[in-house]
């Protein structure tokens, strides 16, 4: 006994183990237990079981450490209220930041066990809160982490575990993630360390941690592991359905460079093993462990929204065989005011119930008829859906193809609309600009246009900025492939006041589907959702629970890989919603795979430096931000800065208490790993626009644009979706005519009833209620969605440096709300609300449940 006591280690496999990792009293380490402190993971079945003699003697070595002098501690372990049918056990240890002194390796405290009976059982808490009962060694140290092993049934969720100390303080370890019956999980106390500064007892730990999460590309993922991978974006088709369903991989290509994604590892497709299989369920997407949404119940009710719009489809097509498209704009109106009637024609009733009723968008809401003036239409690009991509006209007529095509825009088509100024003396002003999506399209339009039903142009739109500050379209072109030159077309205002220009008001409706499709696969999807899961795995992978970095980032990483796997299972998959909806059809993630490959950087992502490149602003030291905008009055950019300088102060205070030199960045073992996966492996394809992460202001920047990106960029382009696009004629997403040519048969069935020939070019009933459906859905605020600055994370809560810097943060958001709102009611702004009277408040930071056009959430959780 005594041999058994005074040894300083028991040597096993290999490896060593200190008798003072052993619980206090009371029982023996579990099989489980010593399989993880020996490297062998969650192994089923482990030599140290096969060895009695080797268990009794560090039975015999627990003995002898019960009679020493022990503490006991009390924590509340708090869990998500469920079903408690199939509880074996839930039991919890504490990790020492100390290693043992002779063994160097970690000490842990005695078992417990979380005791059930005692929960706070209230029916209307979501939560239960257990008391856990632990006993330590008064020379144990402070607790570092905790070891828990579940028994329970079913996965259940762990959020958090608050331990109070004999000094009167606590320590919390947030946990927030799903643990399945039998899975072993360790989490760190909510205290950051670097690297270098790991405490002795953790070392190991935080090495062994970070190895565990890390795949190696290969193997079928199973939900409730928590395995980080990469792949490229395989299993966007359904070739095994449909040879009209094969899409090409994107990524890991020189054709279809694109960011990889979480890797799932299904099984290939029977037609070719380059695809992954399809999922055809939820329960088919592998997410790993705490990456599942908090507010998962609304995500599920979302789901089967989507779900329920599928089978809509063939009653939507029975109900209007005969009549598919609106006949006018007041049809159009009335699926706000009277919904829209599933019944056949021939069967319907006056007190017939079979409708689909849609809140009003806001464009709608003041003056219903505003969404047609042109005032109305060039506002929208500075404060509207995608005000992320008008730029300053530099050159005209706009080109960038090489070669590049010839435009028929000239000077003549605008000069008499600028006023007293010359074309050149327009742009020398820089009162000149664009929307220019020829080059995007342009490549692809002869296989758009080939799809059934889709007639579309590629466009570029000039405006001029009026003396008011506001903006005019000058001129449209719409341009089409042909065997020899292009076919250009320019369309400008009319010229008679009063009366209504068909032909300029159908270009304006092909130059807003351009922008539609535009924003919605790049502004949106590829500039947030896909760019940023490479960020998330290489965070996971890389960045210990400790390091400081993840402890920044966390907030806005939250739910965004959850979404991601269901946009590619419903809404970007092959013949899902966006390809319904967007005249892009099947070509619109290829032609987000061209943007990325011959447009995205990095470095260009920050509001600052994306304002720069598009000749939006130019610096100035002298003005507020150091940047002079082009246009004083643009909303997004006015209040999207204050929101950025809100941010970057933040992340300036949090990396200051962190790293003191620029040394301590280049040293930071972690911190370069997470850098080089992100640039050469997440961002593979991308070689140019990565900075070189080798000081504080190097770091600051990539952190400042990461969370600009989550939360802000991502709440610009996506919560007005239904305010603007939800009014289809006011933001098309397809067409299905060409602008008749004078003289043809429909331009004569055009002058005859112009706005039925008007309703015919946009999306018919069944491609408006799937966008609809859709765009309410994206467009709201669900509960459990946390907003930017609106309360600090539990991470932190050990350092009251980093909560007095998170305070200043909020308080700097609050007042930037209210600057957005005093700049709302200035009369002076004219931007700010325009004709149609909706005011820019995508910029809010705080906003309550459902579509309320405002509210930037903290990551893109949406």
């Amino acid at each position: 006994m005594a041999a058994a006591f005074q040894m300083s280690a028991v040597v096993y496999g290999g490896r060593r183990f200190s008798p003072r990792m052993a619980p206090a009293a009371k029982s023996v380490m579990t099989r489980s237990q010593l399989s993880y402190f020996s490297g062998v993971g969650h192994r089923r079945s482990s030599p140290v079981t096969q060895d009695g003699h080797f268990v009794k003697l560090f039975a015999e070595a627990f003995k002898v450490l019960s009679s020493a002098s022990t503490v006991e501690l009390l924590g509340y372990a708090t869990f998500q209220k469920q079903e408690q049918e199939g509880i074996q056990a839930i039991t919890l240890q504490l990790i020492s930041t100390k290693a043992d002194s002779a063994t160097r390796l970690e000490v842990l405290s005695d078992i417990a066990t979380v005791d059930w009976h005692l929960h706070d059982s209230s029916p209307s808490a979501s939560d239960i809160k257990c008391p856990v009962k632990f006993l330590i060694r008064k020379d144990f140290g402070e607790p570092g982490a905790i070891l828990v092993n579940s028994g329970y049934g079913t996965p259940m969720l762990l959020k958090s575990l608050v331990l109070e100390m004999p000094n009167k303080t606590t320590i919390g370890f947030l946990c927030d993630t799903w643990i399945s019956n039998g899975q072993q999980r360790v989490f760190f106390a909510n205290k950051a360390y670097l690297p270098l500064d790991t405490p002795s007892g953790l070392m190991k730990l935080r090495t062994r941690e970070l190895a565990s999460i890390r795949g190696n590309g290969s193997g079928v993922r199973v939900n409730g592991e928590r395995i980080y991978d990469y792949d490229v974006y395989n299993d966007l088709g359904n070739p095994d359905y449909s040879p009209d369903l094969l899409r090409p991989v994107l990524g890991g290509s020189s054709t279809y460079p694109y960011p990889r994604r979480c890797r799932t590892g299904r099984m290939p497709s029977n037609t070719d093993n380059t695809f992954e299989s399809s999922a055809s369920s939820e329960k088919e997407l592998y997410l790993p462990a705490g990456e599942a949404p908090a507010f998962a119940t609304q995500c599920g009710a979302a789901d089967n929204a989507v779900q329920s719009l599928y089978q809509l489809i063939p009653e939507i097509h029975k109900a209007y065989a005969s009549r598919p498209f609106f006949d006018n704009v007041g049809e159009l109106r009335s699926l706000f005011t009277e919904g829209f009637n599933l019944k056949p024609e021939e069967s319907r009733t006056t007190d017939n119930n079979c409708c689909l009723k849609f809140p009003l968008p806001q464009v709608l809401g003041a003056h219903p008829d505003a969404w047609m003036l042109d005032s109305e239409f060039a506002r929208q690009t500075i404060a509207g859906l995608n005000p992320i991509t008008i730029e300053c006209l530099k050159v005209f007529p706009p080109h960038r193809l090489d070669p590049s095509e010839t435009s028929s825009l000239n000077a003549a088509h605008i000069e008499s609309q600028l006023g007293s100024l010359s074309v050149s003396e327009a742009l020398e002003a820089s009162r000149l600009f664009v929307l220019d999506y020829h080059d995007a399209f342009m490549p692809y339009l002869e296989k758009i246009n080939a799809q059934e039903g889709v007639r579309s142009y590629a466009s570029r739109t000039i405006f001029f900025l009026t003396d008011a500050g506001t903006l005019t379209p000058v001129a449209i072109e719409l341009s089409l492939p042909s065997p020899g030159e292009a076919i250009n077309r320019v369309f400008v205002p009319g010229e008679t006041s009063g009366e209504r220009d068909w032909l300029w008001e159908l270009a304006k409706v092909h130059a807003s589907t351009n922008d539609a499709a535009y924003h919605q696969a790049i502004s949106h999807w590829l500039r947030t959702h896909a760019v940023l899961e490479p960020f998330i795995i290489a965070t996971h992978r890389q960045l210990s629970d400790l390091h400081p970095v993840k402890g920044l980032l966390l907030p806005h990483l939250k739910s965004t890989i959850s979404i991601n796997s269901e946009a590619r299972r419903l809404l970007i998959c092959a013949g899902g919603i966006i390809e319904r909806a967007f005249f892009t059809g099947k070509y619109t993630l290829e032609i987000s795979s061209l943007f990325y490959k011959s447009s995205w950087r990095f470095d260009e992502q920050g509001l600052p430096a994306d304002l720069l490149k598009r000749g939006m602003a130019v610096r100035d030291p002298t003005a507020k931000h150091g940047l002079k905008l082009r246009i004083e009055d643009y909303p997004y950019a006015v209040d999207g800065l204050e929101i950025w300088s809100s941010i970057q102060t933040w992340v300036d205070d949090y990396v200051n208490i962190f790293y003191m030199y620029d040394v301590s960045v280049c040293a930071d073992t972690e911190l370069q790993n997470w850098w080089r996966e992100i640039t050469e492996v997440g961002h593979a394809d991308k070689k140019e626009g990565w900075q070189d992460l080798s000081t504080k202001s190097a770091l600051k920047e990539v952190l400042t644009t990461v969370i600009w990106l989550a939360s802000a960029h991502h709440a610009a382009v996506n919560f007005g979706q239904f305010a603007y696009a939800g009014f289809t004629p006011n933001r098309p997403t397809i067409t299905h005519r060409f602008i008749p040519e004078a003289g043809s048969e429909e331009h004569q069935e055009l002058l005859q009833d112009p706005e039925k020939f008007f309703c015919s070019t946009l999306a018919n009933r069944l491609e408006t209620i799937t966008l609809l459906c859709a765009i309410e859905l994206l467009s709201s605020h669900l509960p459990g969605q946390e907003f930017l600055g609106e309360q600090p994370s539990s991470k932190w809560t050990s350092d009251q440096r980093v909560m007095a810097a998170f305070e200043s943060f909020s308080q700097r958001l609050e007042a930037a709300e209210d600057d957005i709102e005093l700049r709302n009611e200035e009369p002076s702004l004219e931007n700010r609300r325009g004709p149609a009277e909706v005011p820019f408040t995508l910029l809010c930071p705080s906003s309550g449940l459902g579509l309320t056009g405002r509210g930037v959430p903290n990551s893109v959780s949406i």
